[in-house]
């Protein structure tokens, strides 16, 4: 009753809805150019991490910031490269340049000094400097910094990597629209029977996306992150629902004269399937909020909320507009390009066992090697098609990995600040260390000299001590030097120092990251598992769908850990969760569709309709999502957008071959169970259902 009432309303306001919908969308539409945007994934880092609170008072007790950026000058003298010092710190912007004069008297023959850290910031008649640029200024000072220096030389970092993600980040969205739309349009052509029905789907998909990114003004801000991969997996996970809304409208005009009839039939009979698409969808983005890393949250809600705007469209707007447009769609019907399906149950009948045993074979060592599969935590965004990219390669050729570390401890004990940074400098892959001890000397008093000098080492309660190494950001090497440091530090001030820099930031990361991986994947399956279980009332049908997507899951992280390739960590968590929310609507539809048959037809006969009559839609769904994984491969510089594209791309298409070749096997096989554990039914068991009738057992 509730649903006719709902059906009656949409179909009698057909108007004033269609305008209330393209007012909201003009409105969300302007409303997205004031959304602020985050590039910075250290902010997402929970409060109570390690780095954070050391950011945090850093930030309250020092007026300068990390070095975030590095400058390499090539054939210079020292004084040379001492005037360029000067110009870098006058850039508007930067409040801080380091060199090695900062670490050891260049007035003395460098032949005198540490060769190791002379060749940490000068080598070959290059200099490597490293400046520090206050929050918000990135852009500004960076432009500047390039063109001081010019194209012969080299910026690269923090600072210049987070202008160069804000540069790439909006184009990556409208690089990857200009590839997937023309795509979606040509399946949707092929697919549907009319020329106008494409433009009705993404219409109607395409002001949900616009009114998901308008209201994202509500939350204040979103991350790049989230603005780069949000409309493209809404467009790809939703479009679904509006093809199942439609082909059932196309299936009810047949029965139906009156237009507004065949759609309140429409509505009603794909109600439920949409929702339950939507559900299992918005269940495995909300998994995502359960991370501690809060870029969870951010991309979890927002996407959930596009499921939620998705699905309020299709069902209230989508009818409106076809209805409005009923006349230019059937003056617009064209002949059905695609051949007719029915037929392909007996096609996948003859690959069915050789699928399932190569799978049997293989799903154990995925699951082992997923599990073992190697993270990224950083911003990996070399690419020698950009200045950035080139830049970033000059300096490791000249001068190896670097990057820079800090250690914040109390104040007043300069002998003991001394000692600690002695053995500092002892430890493998450090280079230099630039704090009060070592630069100026712990035997001259801090209040002999001004607070231009002291206020870089010193605030009213923390010491800080610059550590610089020969490391890359992350990795095995990276995390056991900050370990190394950490150790040194908790030597001196047990349980009183604080560490942070990138890497500091990175290994902060990766602990979270681990304990986020099991909860997230475990809330996931559980949510959905509750979803299937209230869908089908059934004991063993959640299993068989859980286990068919999983095992697609699986296979698709394990191919980075077998090729030996480390994938970015958003990449794996947003796949676990994206893959089975989105991937298990094929599996609902052919289950849904093979009870249906199995009323009044033998096993083998149900399963061949019910692959013939789910396959098209399908295929529809299956291919825009992996096309949209594949496009935002093909179209992000960013190595955590560019892994999710590859990861879901490849895995949507492994899912769709699990759903349309394993799982009606797992359907057969557990035919009985599933008539005794399902509620409410009862299969057809006339006298066509003959044991020995091998046409009844096959596909």
């Amino acid at each position: 009753m509730l649903m006719n009432r709902f059906s009656d309303f949409v179909i009698r306001h057909k108007k004033p809805v269609n305008i209330v919908f393209v007012a909201i969308m003009i409105v969300c539409f302007f409303l997205m150019f004031f959304v602020e945007i985050n590039y910075n994934m250290v902010d997402y880092l929970p409060p109570d991490a390690q780095s954070t609170k050391a950011l945090e008072i850093m930030n309250r007790e020092f007026s300068g910031s990390m070095p975030n950026a590095t400058v390499m000058v090539n054939d210079v003298s020292l004084m040379e490269a001492m005037d360029y010092k000067q110009k870098l710190a006058s850039v508007d912007g930067v409040t801080g340049v380091t060199w090695l004069d900062d670490v050891i008297d260049i007035k003395k023959p460098l032949e005198m000094a540490d060769s190791d850290t002379v060749e940490g910031f000068y080598k070959d008649g290059s200099a490597l400097f490293s400046v520090t640029i206050a929050k918000g200024k990135e852009e500004t000072a960076c432009n500047n910094i390039l063109s001081l220096i010019g194209s012969d030389n080299a910026l690269t970092g923090e600072a210049p990597a987070l202008m160069f993600i804000r540069e790439t980040a909006s184009s990556t969205v409208i690089k990857a629209m200009f590839v997937l739309v023309p795509v979606i349009i040509l399946i949707l052509i092929l697919t549907t029977s009319s020329w106008v029905e494409p433009l009705i789907f993404l219409i109607t998909i395409g002001a949900s996306i616009v009114i998901n990114m308008g209201t994202n003004i509500f939350l204040g801000e979103i991350s790049f992150m989230t603005n780069s991969v949000s409309p493209i997996l809404q467009l790809a996970c939703s479009l679904d629902y509006a093809v199942f809304l439609l082909h059932s409208y196309g299936d009810n005009k047949k029965k139906y004269a009156d237009s507004s009839e065949a759609m309140r039939y429409a509505m009603k009979e794909s109600a439920s399937t949409i929702a339950a698409s939507a559900t299992t969808t918005l269940f495995g983005f909300l998994a995502l909020v359960f991370m501690n890393f809060r870029i969870g949250a951010d991309l979890g809600l927002n996407l959930a909320k596009g499921i939620i705007s998705s699905f309020i469209s299709v069902m209230v707007f989508l009818p409106a507009l076809t209805l409005s447009l009923d006349r230019l769609i059937d003056k617009t019907q064209h002949r059905a390009f695609l051949p007719d399906m029915q037929n392909i149950g007996r096609a996948l009948s003859k690959i069915a066992v050789p699928v399932v045993i190569v799978i049997a074979i293989i799903i154990v060592p995925a699951f082992l090697g997923q599990s073992q599969t190697g993270f990224l935590y950083g911003n990996d965004t070399v690419d020698r098609d950009t200045r950035y990219g080139r830049d970033t390669v000059a300096v490791e050729e000249q001068f190896g990995k670097s990057t820079v570390a800090a250690l914040l401890v109390p104040r007043g004990d300069s002998a003991k600040e001394e000692m600690l940074c002695d053995e500092l400098e002892q430890l493998d892959h450090v280079t230099g260390i630039v704090s009060y001890a070592s630069t100026v000397g712990a035997v001259i008093p801090p209040e002999y000299l001004g607070t231009e000098i002291t206020e870089q080492f010193y605030s009213e309660n923390y010491a800080r001590i610059i550590v610089y190494t020969d490391t890359p950001a992350e990795g095995d090497i990276a995390f056991s030097t900050i370990e190394r440091i950490s150790e040194k530090a908790e030597k001196y001030y047990p349980g009183d120092f604080w560490t942070l820099g990138e890497s500091a930031n990175l290994y902060d990361m990766k602990h979270i990251v681990q304990k986020d991986n099991v909860i997230v994947n475990l809330i996931a399956v559980v949510a959905i598992f509750v979803v299937l279980l209230v869908t089908f009332r059934s004991a063993i049908l959640p299993f068989i769908l859980v286990l068919t997507i999983e095992a697609a899951i699986w296979i698709n992280l394990s191919i980075p850990y077998f090729t030996g390739v480390q994938i970015n960590f958003l990449g794996y968590l947003v796949l676990s969760t994206v893959q089975l929310g989105a991937t298990v609507d094929y599996a609902i539809l052919l289950t849904n569709t093979y009870l249906a048959n199995r009323k009044t037809m033998p096993k083998g006969e149900a399963m061949r309709v019910s692959i013939g009559g789910a396959f098209k839609s399908i295929l529809v769904s299956a291919l825009t999502l992996s096309t949209a994984g594949f496009t935002l491969y093909a179209a992000s510089t960013n190595r955590a957008i560019t892994d999710i594209g590859l990861l879901l791309g490849r895995g949507t298409l492994l899912s769709f071959l699990m759903v349309i070749c394993f799982l009606p096997v797992l359907l057969l096989v557990f035919d009985k169970p599933i008539e005794k554990t399902t509620a409410g039914t009862v299969f057809f068991n006339g006298n066509s259902e003959n044991p020995d009738n091998s046409e009844n057992t096959k596909i």
